[in-house]
């Protein structure tokens, strides 16, 4: 069942700045939070050197406000980025409340980065990290709808076929006859939400299936 939004409802429920769940996913793994790090410290110590030395000349204020925004990439780095993730789904001009079952689960492995490394023999070999994923097929009345993605986890353990889902559906078209995305999912029953990425304010999210899906 697809119920197709009210305007401006899409926007209330996709806010444009970065919630607090989509902050800490967008700042990402330890290894691109160290990266940050890095990119933060030495960039703003490295500015800040060059403003105290440039402080008698008019270009003394911009390098001081430049180390300063360097120093600050921690927090503004992932909301910058979570925002414009956001803006992915908030263009689309035609979204629906979307409610189904899951009709099919299926685990995949997905290699997520490569790299060399020495083995004992001090010869390079390729190492791949690879995560399991899982898969839910969604499906409704009027039938097959899309696929839904994330990195698995051991709660995911207990979504089984038939299960009823919710999410937000976008398109280009009015008609949703071409699906462009799928946001983030509730599942009801297991009181569960799913998805690769939070972008739903989800107490919000469940208040508007509450009062939408109580109409039918």
């Amino acid at each position: 069942m697809l119920i197709p939004l009210r305007p401006g409802e899409l926007q209330r429920l996709i806010p444009a700045v970065a919630t607090g769940n989509q902050f800490r996913n967008a700042l990402g793994k330890p290894r691109e939070i160290l990266q940050r790090v890095m990119i933060a410290t030495i960039g703003g110590v490295i500015t800040l050197l060059i403003s105290q030395s440039q402080m008698t000349s008019r270009w003394g204020p911009f390098w001081l406000v430049t180390g300063v925004v360097f120093l600050l990439y921690m927090l503004w780095g992932p909301i910058l980025q979570a925002g414009q993730r956001n803006a992915t789904l908030r263009r689309y001009p035609a979204a629906a409340l979307f409610e189904g079952e899951v009709v099919e689960v299926e685990t995949r492995e997905r290699v997520e980065n490569r790299h060399e490394q020495a083995d004992n023999r001090g010869q390079l070999e390729l190492v791949e990290n690879r995560r399991t994923w899982l898969l839910l097929e969604l499906e409704d009345e009027d039938g097959y709808l899309g696929r839904l993605a994330f990195p698995m986890e051991k709660k995911h353990q207990s979504i089984r076929r038939g299960a009823l889902i919710r999410c937000l559906v976008l398109s280009e078209r009015k008609d949703f006859s071409r699906i462009g995305a799928l946001s983030d999912a509730w599942l009801p029953a297991e009181r569960m939400w799913v998805g690769e990425y939070p972008f739903l304010l989800r107490p919000a999210f469940e208040e508007l299936c509450q009062m939408r899906l109580a109409r039918r």
